[in-house]
């Protein structure tokens, strides 16, 4: 199944008119960094135009945090790329990184690492800027849905390394999925993106847990689509596509056929349930700026699902055919040409 893959969504999101000069700060930033080591890894990592990923999840950023938001995609996704199946020895190294990560927003502001490497230096620095301002009941939710995210990553690094990336059968990956992708903190940082938080009883509702929960499937479902031809490249099962291939034992096209299926369950589901927000406001008897927060919650997740989306139809971190070291790398299991796991 090809990156191109089309899905109608039922609505529409904007875009940072700070993009451009965001994205050359942040550019210059990751380089700065050591976020990238060679020119290779740059030209690679600039063509999976991650800027444009943030300007679209979170247009209404200022044009300063745009560039945090951006900074912190890049640690998070080239975090993601560091697990060689060639070395299955890494995965110890990989956990260690994690949990200083997941520590980092449990520590005040500002707190060095204990562990250092490019990503933990840089998501420390990020994270001084990321929480600035926000209450400690936004910073608690937001360092669990985080560190939840990077607990799975370890998990899903682990039965890589045992050589069981596709043991999940249909349900478990569904679930396993549902943390990997990494959407609930994300939704988090739309709150930060504009300066609010949702009210702490909407978010609480099991109708807000709900929406949140079908759009990390919507989310991790079509990336799983669109990011398909990568992953097979790297021998990654961790894919809708490939789980459906081999539990059912229908062809790819089967598979990917049952996976857009299942996609479109999910935001079908999304859409109708969103209808009833104002019905929970309602019954919440929340007042009119608190029920301005909530609308602005649910549009941070509208930007998510759509922004992602549109990102994914163009960006070079999913497209169908690569070459040179780049090719060699995914080719042999590794994500990354780059090694960011050491000082």
């Amino acid at each position: 199944m090809s990156q191109d893959v089309r899905f109608d969504l039922p609505f529409d999101t904007p875009v940072s008119p700070h993009l451009a000069r965001a994205r050359d700060r942040h550019l210059r930033w990751v380089r700065e960094r050591g976020l990238v080591r060679s020119r290779i890894g740059f030209e690679e990592y600039r063509s999976w135009d991650l800027a444009q990923a943030a300007a679209r999840t979170y247009p209404h950023a200022s044009a300063d945090d745009m560039v945090v938001l951006m900074n912190w995609f890049s640690l998070a996704f080239l975090f993601d790329d560091q697990f060689d199946a060639g070395r299955p020895d890494r995965a110890e190294r990989i956990a260690e990184v994690a949990r200083e990560l997941i520590a980092t927003p449990l520590r005040p502001a500002g707190t060095p690492p204990r562990v250092e490497c490019p990503i933990t230096l840089a998501w420390a620095e990020v994270w001084e800027h990321l929480s600035d301002g926000m209450s400690l009941t936004w910073i608690s939710r937001f360092a669990a849905s985080w560190g939840r995210f990077l607990v799975a990553h370890c998990e899903e690094v682990d039965l890589a390394a045992g050589g069981r990336a596709g043991s999940l059968g249909l349900d478990d990956y569904a679930a396993f999925r549902r943390r990997t992708v990494g959407i609930h903190h994300s939704i988090d940082a739309g709150e930060r993106s504009r300066r609010f938080e949702v009210p702490a009883a909407a978010m609480a509702h099991p109708l807000m847990e709900r929406l949140r929960d079908l759009a990390a499937d919507t989310i991790g479902f079509m990336n799983d689509i669109h990011s398909f031809e990568r992953e097979r490249r790297r021998g990654d099962g961790h894919n809708l596509i490939a789980v459906l291939h081999r539990e059912r034992g229908c062809s790819w096209q089967e598979a990917a056929d049952e996976a857009y299926r299942m996609t479109t369950a999910c935001l079908d589901e999304y859409v109708a349930l969103e209808n009833r927000v104002p019905l929970m406001c309602d019954e919440l008897g929340l007042d009119a700026d608190e029920r301005a927060r909530v609308a602005m919650g649910v549009e941070a997740i509208q930007h998510w699902i759509n922004g992602n989306y549109e990102w994914a139809l163009t960006t070079g971190r999913y497209a169908a055919a690569k070459d040179g070291p780049v090719a060699t790398a995914e080719l042999a299991g590794r994500g990354s040409v780059d090694d960011l796991l050491t000082v």
